[in-house]
């Protein structure tokens, strides 16, 4: 990886880790990686950024990483986070970006900052658990929707639960080569397949579980919960993308999200899956460019 600076932000007596990808030049972009992850940047999404003058800037949530962790925090605290670091930074106005899990604190901030916000990109992200006309269940896999049933029936073996489930995941799909044989036959065939994306995304899991797994846990709960905001509070340029062949975040919550925030640009590629980020990046950094 490129070296970057780093710097610890300071927050509610929290501290949080961030990178930041440079150039000082280049308008910024506050990054929200995905669930579980790290504020590491990655490579591919370095070079459509560089491309188009963005300069990316990538921080650990609570929990994971360099963070504190900050237990019982929801989405939109999110936000006192993000203005923190541009204060230290010294940055303006700002663009936002967020993947999966990531998403809604994408939004989030999109919504509670609009004196700073200029613009936002947001890619396969999760809907919110218990709204109208959204179906949170709809393309899930039965042991995902067993997980959600038993966080609301018994908080405490869900969590005993998710540190167990965590923990096998790491040690059986953590690897360069496991993620690899997951992609199966699209392995190395385009952007969201390539030994560069799953070398980035191991690292960052890594990254992020370092001190444990409170931040995954963190998020997980932040996502089920009420979010905090209204979407109908964004007044900036969102623009969304969700591929149609997502596995891990259903379609349907990409549409609901599209059908609710203001005048958003919303892309549904019918051959994408969850990767819809690395195929598209190029695409939305030339758009945000276009908006800031």
């Amino acid at each position: 990886m490129p070296n970057f600076d780093h710097l610890t932000v300071t927050v509610d007596g929290r501290e949080l880790w961030v990178e930041d990808g440079g150039p000082p030049s280049g308008f910024p972009v506050v990054a929200e990686h995905g669930t579980p992850g790290s504020g590491r940047l990655f490579r591919g999404l370095l070079h459509a950024a560089g491309q188009n003058g963005l300069r990316l800037i990538g921080y650990d949530r609570p929990g994971y990483g360099g963070s504190t962790a900050q237990p019982g925090r929801v989405v939109a605290d999110c936000a006192g986070d993000v203005t923190a670091i541009a204060d230290k930074l010294g940055l303006g106005r700002l663009a936002l970006w967020g993947v999966s899990g990531g998403g809604p604190f994408t939004l989030a901030a999109a919504a509670l900052l609009p004196d700073r916000a200029a613009a936002a990109c947001v890619f396969a992200s999760v809907g919110p658990y218990g709204v109208p006309g959204l179906d949170y269940f709809e393309g899930m896999g039965e042991d995902d929707r067993a997980e959600v049933r038993l966080f609301f029936e018994d908080r405490t073996r869900a969590r005993e639960k998710f540190r167990a489930d965590a923990a096998a995941w790491i040690k059986e799909s953590g690897t360069v080569e496991a993620l690899l044989e997951r992609f199966g036959d699209l392995a190395e065939t385009d952007p969201a397949h390539s030994r560069e994306l799953a070398e980035d995304l191991v690292a960052g899991w890594h990254e992020g579980i370092r001190n444990g797994d409170q931040g995954w846990w963190d998020d997980w709960v932040c996502h089920l919960s009420p979010w905090g905001f209204e979407l109908s509070a964004i007044r900036v340029p969102v623009q969304l993308w969700h591929g149609m062949a997502d596995t891990f975040v259903p379609p349907a919550h990409g549409r609901w999200l599209a059908d609710h925030i203001p005048g958003v640009d919303a892309h549904f590629p019918e051959a994408d899956g969850h990767g819809v980020e690395a195929n598209h990046c190029f695409e939305a950094c030339e758009w945000l460019k276009r908006q800031v």
